[in-house]
């Protein structure tokens, strides 16, 4: 059996990169280069060269190949294209992307570019454009496609493919096909699939799919990309306040607002700034500037840890040995807590755990905490009396417990409450988590310490 071949990847680097040719001036070097590489990894490439290097290397691909590379960008890598190109190749390229695509970049884009493209799209596109751009930031309005065949519920199948014939080259997509009825009222879903498997005069509406999943145009995209996810859908009917079809929320996209939703996840929990372009392309102020205030407001945060420290240094005097285990314990919590928050953010983010869930959630990462206090104790029971004495690994081991459980519980709170107060629960997750246990874990060992040795 013959072995199906696999287009390079982006981190299969290639034997010469596209920025050195183009920089040593070996423009047919780079055109052969661009001809030999698929589009999503000309992107990647284009995305880590500068705005002259990637202006002149995009200016080498044929027309039809250079849409394709672009709607491959990031809307930032895309405005720095554009500002690049003389009237013509500007027009040429905004005029054939898609709208959802157009709007997407157009989202991030500075007041001028905004109405350079506008000002250069034929009526159509522009009021197909303007009409997503009217949709709220972050709905699946913004993203859908607007360029439907959608079909009358009376038709036949050979009637239908009669339509899907005429209007399907100006659509994204025809393997999914909304039925309406006179109102353009969405009815149900037929695949192009079964239109193709059936006699030419069977009726559409006894094929149709009535009550498919649908969202509404302000409906949240990443709460609408989740749905395709769960239901396995290609495409999504998007609908009006009247349930009325305004558009196709399809998988390319779907896909796209879900790894945006996760980066910007990742970045929360790892306490810093999401960011937009490429992190090749991202310059050393720039990524500093996107961490510096997270690490900021963590540093201030922890001053709580210092004054607890301070406000329990006359026990420290008399027991200089307890100070060797703060490390090991506050680490402990604070990794308990982090991976309890983390778990959280990501059962809320797929609809595993929803803000009425707090007090089981609570009750959970409680007895989690307690059982991997009580393993972690078994250790520190160890480690104490083998470094110190039997007096300070039993303060050890049952600090352990404690702050593990406390931890737990307050990992996986405070997201839950973060949704309640519409705040992004990453926002609130393993730095932020991390940092208030250090201070608490602390007073939980001194706490103890005056229970067990009373000092």
């Amino acid at each position: 059996m013959p072995q199906p071949h696999l287009s390079p990847e982006p981190s299969a680097e290639p034997a010469e990169s596209l920025r050195d040719l183009v920089q040593g001036h070996r423009l047919d070097a780079a055109q052969e280069w661009l001809e030999t590489y698929p589009p999503h990894v000309t992107a990647d490439e284009l995305a880590r060269m500068d705005a002259v290097d990637a202006g002149v290397a995009f200016r080498l691909l044929d027309k039809d190949r250079a849409l394709t590379v672009f709607e491959e960008l990031e809307p930032v890598d895309q405005q720095q294209i554009l500002e690049g190109l003389r009237d013509r190749s500007f027009l040429d390229l905004v005029e054939g992307m898609d709208p959802d695509d157009r709007a997407r970049m157009l989202k991030e884009a500075p007041a001028k570019v905004v109405k350079r493209v506008l000002a250069g799209l034929s009526p159509n596109e522009r009021r197909m454009t303007s009409a997503l751009l009217g949709y709220p930031e972050g709905s699946v309005g913004r993203h859908m496609t607007p360029e439907v065949v959608a079909l009358p519920q009376d038709l036949t199948v050979e009637q239908a493919l009669r339509t899907v014939r005429s209007k399907g080259a100006d659509a994204e997509t025809v393997y999914t096909l909304p039925v309406v009825d006179s109102g353009r009222r969405l009815t149900g879903i037929v695949e192009l699939r079964e239109l193709v498997l059936n006699p030419p005069e069977t009726l559409v509406s006894k094929l149709v799919v009535t009550e498919p999943a649908s969202g509404y145009a302000t409906d949240s995209a990443e709460a609408a990309a989740r749905l395709m996810r769960e239901t396995n859908d290609l495409n999504l009917p998007v609908v009006d306040s009247e349930d009325r079809l305004v558009g196709l929320f399809t998988i390319d996209d779907a896909v796209e607002v879900i790894e945006a939703a996760d980066t910007e996840d990742v970045a929360r929990q790892a306490g810093a700034a999401p960011w937009a372009g490429h992190y090749m392309a991202a310059s050393v102020w720039q990524l500093a500037r996107y961490r510096a205030l997270w690490l900021s407001l963590l540093l201030v945060a922890a001053t709580f840890t210092v004054g607890v420290t301070r406000a329990f240094e006359a026990t420290l005097e008399q027991v200089a040995s307890l100070a060797l285990f703060i490390p090991m314990l506050i680490g402990a919590g604070g990794n308990a807590g982090a991976q309890a928050a983390t778990a959280c953010v990501r059962a809320l983010a797929v609809g595993e755990v929803r803000g009425s869930d707090l007090l089981k959630v609570i009750w959970r990462e409680c007895r989690v905490g307690l059982v991997l206090g009580s393993l972690l104790a078994a250790l520190g029971l160890v480690v104490g009396t083998v470094f110190v004495s039997a007096k300070i690994a039993l303060v050890v081991g049952i600090t352990l417990v404690l702050i593990c459980g406390w931890a737990a519980t307050i990992g996986g709170t405070m997201p839950l409450l973060a949704k309640r107060l519409r705040i992004d629960p990453a926002v609130v997750s393993a730095p932020m988590v991390t940092t208030l246990v250090d201070a608490t874990g602390l007073i939980l060992y001194f706490l103890t310490v005056k229970a067990v040795l009373g000092v």
